[in-house]
């Protein structure tokens, strides 16, 4: 479960050694990932790595969510992708590096996860993403989730945001 592969690309259990790659490649992404992700909104930085990578490894030892870095063909960190916990299911998150978009990485990360939710007996998998973003809207309508539903988002929002996440969701074949 600490790495997951399709024989593309490779999930990793994020670990602290991963910390200088993961600020760098978040820093050489910001202005991308600030517009959809709370968390970039206001920079990112070696303590920001930190306490994310300390959160991750605290989370997966209690199961509350398994994040995992995403690795291209060629060893490069492409981004991040999350199975959390909710309820009897799954939600599945995703960030990918500005120069990693637009070659099915996420769709294939998030085909891993849907599969390891399964594993760990979940009802359904459930996907949430602002409903500007279109890209974001793709990976689960090509996984095959139906879309169920909107909701409005918590929070701070980035800028490119619209407050309306809409929701999918994959249920467990019978």
């Amino acid at each position: 479960m600490d790495t997951l592969t399709d024989g593309v690309i490779t999930l990793v259990r994020w670990r602290p050694d991963h910390r200088d790659v993961q600020v760098e490649t978040v820093v050489g992404s910001l202005d991308h990932l600030a517009a959809w992700m709370p968390w970039a909104i206001d920079g990112y930085d070696s303590a920001k790595g930190d306490e994310f990578l300390a959160r991750a490894v605290a989370q997966w030892e209690s199961g509350e969510e398994y994040n995992y870095a995403i690795f291209t063909p060629d060893d490069e960190l492409a981004g991040s992708c999350g199975l959390m916990r909710r309820g009897d299911g799954w939600e599945i998150g995703y960030w990918l590096a500005k120069s990693q978009t637009g070659k099915g990485y996420v769709t294939r990360a998030s085909a891993l996860l849907v599969s390891l939710a399964w594993r760990l007996d979940a009802t359904h998998v459930l996907i949430k993403h602002d409903e500007r973003n279109a890209r974001s809207g793709a990976v689960p309508e090509r996984l095959g989730f139906s879309r169920v539903g909107e909701e409005n988002a918590e929070g701070r929002l980035p800028s490119a945001c619209s407050g309306v996440n809409v929701v999918w969701r994959l249920d467990r074949a019978a």
